[in-house]
């Protein structure tokens, strides 16, 4: 029970916490939203969000990168921090200029996306993945 309120942990508690958020997060992004947009990319092409003003297809095209691509390195634990990186923008554009003066409700999975993805860029990926494996 003393170990239950401790404020400490170990190293094997933090990458086993670490893989669990980059596996659960990088997939359901994955297979969940970044394949949506790809099978649905007629629907989207002419009316996503263009805040770069490059186009609405081109930022949909990097939309699905950064949830498609960036998403599997983050579930691989390749390059994650540059993952996370892309994957904390892509979210903040969605968050708080994509859905800017829409209810919390809609905001929701925009913003947990973003949480877990910006707590990866600052912890990286740990021991169980590609890049711990190559010991970066």
């Amino acid at each position: 029970m003393k170990k239950f309120f401790s404020t400490q942990y170990s190293a094997g508690a933090f990458n086993i916490a670490v893989l669990a958020l980059r596996l659960t997060f990088g997939l359901f992004l994955l297979l969940i939203h970044g394949m949506d947009k790809i099978t649905h990319f007629s629907k989207y092409e002419y009316s996503f969000f263009d805040f770069l003003n490059i186009g609405h297809r081109w930022s949909l095209v990097l939309c699905i990168f950064a949830e498609v691509v960036c998403a599997g390195l983050v579930v691989l634990g390749l390059f994650t921090r540059f993952a996370a990186l892309v994957l904390v923008i892509n979210f903040s554009v969605a968050s708080f200029m994509a859905l800017k003066g829409q209810s919390l409700e809609v905001h929701q999975v925009a913003v947990c996306y973003l949480c877990v993805f910006f707590a990866l860029l600052l912890t990286g990926p740990g021991r169980y993945s590609v890049d711990g494996a190559m010991g970066k």
